[in-house]
């Protein structure tokens, strides 16, 4: 049985754990750079380990200074929440060699998901329709010419390792493809230490739509139902939404039917999400499986009410899910908004710096998964996330409404944020429609950063 977790993260994510472990009467350990001494977790949890030096190298990325800490205090499972370590495969086996539970897949599972030109393999094996695109890697540019000919411009290159859009490159022609392949290589090799690519079929403005599963030890896979991920900038997500909108209960259906068998094929265990691209015609094609909790879970925990944290706990515990897919019926629409500090005047450029005044949003249908305090530090050497504002309504447009006044609530002083721009996605008319790809930024951005009289817009 579990008693005490070492989480191995930090900021929100590590707040989060620790406040699912303290209501399930399970201690925490928590780890922290000397970056983030005085950090929320580091308060909240049992006990605290600094592991480290502010960078992540020699911390949080540091796996023999985070496995010391939970074994120099007798943990008994390791929580890697997201980023960092979560789908480090080596992090996974050395956690099991040392006699811990590691919340999460097995190494072997994520070590095939986490190569995405074996997880797009597997995922042909199993009848889960894939993005068009090479078989394997490609390793010399003929043998790419002759694949994106048969393909058709325009053409990705993505690196078989990592992700957050690192290792990606696009080519419109025989002629930028040769750059692209030499630029994604050497961007995978210096991120990931991987430099093997593969090419797919670029889908121009899809739409990214992905599903929540949950998968216990004992055979037992059930799915939560899609979340919306389209507005991204630079292929990082900045607004969720659940469920997906002008999504048909046929293709809504055979979605989540998909991501179960992708959990299946591969002997899942855990919570996972499969993403998927929807194309304009409506198909849709799987492009990853992320071996781990999201950043964007709480839209589904909020239209589930299910707790996707404890869920995790008690699989990883040996526990077989008290759920069926049956029992899943999401009820009303949730919004996540991601606060970050940034400027989106300046290309999204970071905004390190102090906290002045956090004053957060309230009230019914609320929900603030912060680390962050009046007087915190955003440090550059972490991401940029202040706050992700969450909100359930009973339909689509109180979701809205409710999101716009907890935004209007919302101070953060001492750091630029993309509050403003989150605020007028909200009122935006395609937006408002539930018409937008993950193109929306782009086409829209110019106009969203024009201030705007705020009386004009209520």
């Amino acid at each position: 049985m579990i008693r005490r977790v070492l989480v191995a993260n930090r900021g929100e994510i590590a707040v989060r754990i620790i406040r699912a472990c303290r209501e399930m009467n399970i201690e925490t350990v928590a780890v922290y750079s000397t970056a983030d001494k005085d950090s929320l977790a580091v308060t909240l949890a049992t006990r605290a380990v600094c592991i480290g030096g502010p960078r992540a190298a020699d911390s949080y990325l540091n796996i023999d200074h985070v496995l010391a800490a939970a074994l120099g205090t007798g943990c008994d499972a390791v929580h890697p929440g997201y980023g960092f370590l979560s789908e480090n495969p080596r992090f996974a086996s050395l956690t099991a060699e040392h006699g811990l539970i590691f919340i999460g897949p097995d190494a072997s599972v994520m070590g095939q998901m986490g190569d995405k030109n074996t997880a797009r393999a597997l995922m042909r094996g199993c009848g889960v329709p894939v993005v068009p695109g090479s078989q394997g890697l490609v390793t010399d540019p003929a043998e790419a010419r002759a694949t994106a000919a048969d393909l058709g411009y325009p053409v990705l290159v993505k690196a078989t390792a990592g992700g957050g859009g690192r290792g990606m490159r696009r080519a419109d022609s025989p002629e930028e493809l040769e750059g692209a392949l030499a630029a994604a290589s050497a961007e995978a090799l210096s991120c990931f230490g991987d430099g093997g690519v593969y090419l797919e079929k670029l889908i121009l403005n899809p739409r990214h739509i992905e599903v929540q599963i949950l998968a216990d030890r004992h055979g037992h896979v059930i799915h939560l139902g899609e979340r919306e991920c389209s507005i991204q900038r630079r292929n990082q997500k900045m607004l969720e939404e659940s469920p997906a909108a002008r999504l048909s209960e046929e293709t809504r259906r055979a979605m989540g039917e998909a991501a179960v068998a992708a959990a299946r094929a591969v002997g899942y265990t855990g919570a996972g999400t499969v993403e998927f691209v929807v194309d304009g015609k409506g198909s849709f094609y799987f492009i990853e499986m992320n071996a781990r909790i999201q950043v964007e879970h709480p839209v589904t925990e909020m239209v589930t009410g299910v707790d996707i944290v404890r869920e995790q706990i008690h699989i990883a515990d040996g526990q077989p899910l008290k759920l069926t897919q049956e029992d899943i019926r999401p009820t009303g629409h949730a919004i996540e908004c991601r606060l970050n500090a940034e400027d989106p005047q300046q290309g999204f450029l970071p905004s390190p710096g102090t906290i002045g005044h956090l004053h957060l949003p309230g009230g019914y249908g609320v929900r603030v998964d912060t680390p962050l305090f009046s007087g915190s530090e955003i440090s550059p050497y972490y991401d940029s996330m202040v706050a992700k504002v969450i909100v359930c309504g009973k339909t689509r447009r109180e979701a809205i409404l409710r999101m716009r006044r907890a935004l209007e609530e919302l101070v953060v002083t001492g750091v630029k944020t993309n509050l403003g721009l989150l605020y007028m996605i909200l009122y935006q008319p395609d937006f408002i429609l539930g018409r937008y790809d993950t193109g929306f930024l782009d086409a829209h951005l110019e106009s969203l950063l024009k201030p705007v009289e705020r009386e004009m817009m209520l």
